[in-house]
């Protein structure tokens, strides 16, 4: 009998230690995700803006860590009633006893990642014209306040789940939240200068490097299997493992469909292969599965992903169509995917109701809007947000960086 005890000791023990790894892992990918939107972002900017938002992505993840162990994580999730509406401060993480420390920081860990991901949405969409230390404010205030307050309600167990509400690994919680924050951004921003002609035409502005935007894709694509696979939680029995696989299948299914349907539509709108489009009809069926990829069949996964990939590039569009100027078309991949996603879940899961659905977005969207604004306006009042004409004109990497990041391609003008 003792035997038996140490037996089923050690069992569990080693599942712990399997599910604890597991989780570790995948919350790495997501990390990986970081250098994701850094390639992606970099390579769909001009060239004099590049090493800027590479800035913004190191320093952002960088503060995402710092102030989620500060304050986010007790917001979130540390000793907050269920089903309530204010979260408790709690207590930080290095006051907890051993056992509970130990299991606290493997999911503060796959956590923080999330809340840096919501992050990296804004820095694209407000790209080429927000002044970097602006920027780095209002990142203080989204990752410490903001999301987690969201993220309470929501996989906190606070209000918006005991109404029914389902997000299986954030495609409102964490992409809608980034695309609201952006969308108020760029709203307050304004346009990049140029990008819109006196009698409403919309003027192209390419990006310095589709090479680099397309790693940026890849490692993304690759990161989601982290965000969506990871957040199973578990892998150390039959069941836990069966459905990790099926969310790998089914993420992927829904990232190939997105790849397909931009390019289906781009050639029938414009006769053109466009690899910006399809590299964000991708993203958007990433960002479109991942409310729930564990319900639904492959093909209802396929599905998904081809109504997201068409969805996005008419979003882009119509973005563009009233003058909202998002650089990387963020606010369309995160947002508009993000919302559909939510809107799917209940073609497959039965636990989800359309009506939860749409409170749980509404109130997603209300709260990050009009706290976000208020920091916006605040920052816009004082320090300011934008950056000079002559300094947008010359690039944000000379005025707020002072390094190139392509020092050999720079044209020096002959001194006769």
């Amino acid at each position: 009998m003792e035997e038996l005890t140490k037996l089923g000791s050690t069992v569990t023990e080693l599942r712990f230690a399997l599910d604890t790894f597991y989780f570790l892992v995948s919350g790495a990918l997501v990390m990986w995700m970081a250098a994701g939107f850094a390639m992606l972002e970099a390579g769909l900017v001009r060239s004099k803006n590049t090493t800027e938002i590479l800035t913004k992505n190191v320093i952002l993840y960088s503060i995402a860590c710092v102030m989620y162990l500060l304050v986010g994580y007790n917001i979130m999730y540390v000793d907050n009633a269920e089903g309530g509406w204010l979260p408790s401060l709690g207590m930080l993480i290095g006051s907890q006893s051993a056992d509970a420390s130990h299991a606290l920081e493997a999911d503060f860990f796959f956590q923080v990642v999330f809340v840096a991901t919501a992050m990296s949405i804004v820095s694209g969409a407000v790209a080429e014209r927000m002044k970097l230390w602006a920027f780095l404010f209002f990142s203080v205030v989204m990752t410490g306040i903001i999301y987690p307050v969201e993220g309470y309600w929501t996989w906190g167990q606070g209000f918006i789940t005991k109404l029914g509400f389902v997000d299986f690994a954030g495609s409102g919680i964490v992409h809608m939240t980034g695309a609201t924050a952006a969308i108020v951004g760029v709203l307050l921003l304004g346009p990049r200068k140029g990008k819109y002609g006196p009698n409403g035409q919309v003027n192209p502005i390419p990006g310095s490097n589709l090479p680099m935007a397309t790693l940026g894709m890849f490692i993304l694509w690759m990161g989601w299997f982290g965000f969506n696979g990871g957040s199973q939680l578990m892998l150390s029995d039959a069941a836990n493992a069966s459905s990790v696989a099926k969310v790998f299948v089914n993420t992927n299914t829904a990232a190939a469909c997105g790849a397909i349907s931009a390019l289906i539509v781009c050639k029938m709108i414009w006769g053109k292969a466009d690899l910006t489009m399809v590299l964000n009809g991708i993203l958007a069926g990433l960002v479109a599965i991942t409310a729930d990829p564990l319900s639904p069949s492959l093909l209802m996964a396929g599905v998904i992903g081809l109504v997201a990939g068409a969805v996005v590039i008419f979003s882009i569009v119509g973005l563009d169509r009233i003058k909202i100027d998002d650089p990387v078309g963020a606010i369309s991949v995160h947002g508009v995917a993000g919302f559909l996603g939510l809107m799917c879940v209940p073609l497959s899961n039965s636990d989800a109701t359309i009506s939860a659905q749409l409170i749980g977005a509404a109130v997603i969207f209300t709260w990050v809007f009009c706290s976000s604004f208020i920091v916006w306006y605040v920052i816009k009042m004082t320090m300011g947000i934008r950056v000079t004409e002559e300094e947008e004109y010359n690039g944000m990497d000379s005025s707020d960086c002072g390094i190139d990041a392509y020092p050999e391609f720079v044209t020096v003008k002959s001194a006769s």
